[in-house]
């Protein structure tokens, strides 16, 4: 079963980066082609911070299925929809990734979602770490189109908007009908958390990630987190979070 690590935050928040930075440092680790990257966030930035190009969107996908009127029924419906994704899958060296797109429309979408959701469970299945990167309202788990949630971290700045927004982000991580195993805070462009830390309650700081002149550096310059220095501070400080995490989830 694969380990699910979503990453959340507002916008701005730096959690595409860390995103990226995650994927990078499985693959370092010998996670080989066993990594499914999934931006979940309608922005779609994922692609270009791991420097390849979305082949399409669930979005796509998914409206046609919800607006054409079907022609076929049961199975053979369901595999022209598994189809549409696996088409949708970009292949890329170590990992593969898979662009939700824009968030639904006024029509219904429920037998689209119900689909989506089969095949998830399935296309999870056949890896060994999925990676999502989520938009503050984490669309994409509120409406369980992915398994449940081994690690879920929350992207803040030390202001007080962003621990209002992780606070909130971690009152719907509790709402949401899937499981999150364990939640925290990752305190981002930051050596230390705020003072408004405690406002989180029972939340937990995974740790901070410090302001990194090379990685705003390597974005103005068109790169992408494959071009960073593995000395990068802010790398580093990912690798060490995720190494820990990892070791607390799998005892």
């Amino acid at each position: 079963m694969a380990t699910t690590i979503a990453v959340s935050g507002k916008g701005g928040s730096g959690k595409t980066t860390v995103a990226a930075m995650i994927i990078r440092a499985l693959i370092e680790r010998g996670a080989g082609e066993s990594i499914l990257a999934v931006d979940a966030d309608p922005n779609c930035c994922l692609a270009m911070t791991l420097g390849v190009e979305s082949s399409g969107t669930i979005a796509e996908i998914r409206e046609r299925a919800s607006t054409k009127r079907p022609t076929n029924a049961g199975m053979d419906r369901l595999r022209t929809f598994e189809y549409g994704i696996q088409q949708a899958i970009t292949e890329a060296k170590g990992f593969d990734l898979l662009t939700m797109g824009r968030p639904e429309g006024p029509g219904c979408y429920c037998a689209a979602n119900n689909m989506l959701r089969q095949f998830m469970d399935k296309l999870s299945s056949q890896y060994k770490y999925v990676i999502i990167d989520n938009e503050a309202g984490m669309e994409h788990l509120s409406r369980r189109t992915t398994n449940n949630v081994d690690l879920l971290l929350i992207l803040a700045s030390a202001t007080s908007i962003d621990v209002v927004t992780a606070k909130r982000i971690t009152e719907l991580a509790d709402e949401l009908s899937i499981a999150v195993k364990e939640k925290g805070v990752v305190w981002n462009r930051t050596d230390s958390p705020p003072e408004r830390e405690s406002e989180l309650d029972e939340v937990k700081t995974f740790g901070c990630v410090p302001a990194d002149e090379s990685v705003l550096g390597a974005s103005m310059a068109g790169k992408n987190i494959f071009d960073l220095n593995m000395d990068s501070p802010a790398f580093l400080a990912v690798c060490k979070i995720l190494d820990d995490k990892l070791e607390r989830i799998k005892t």
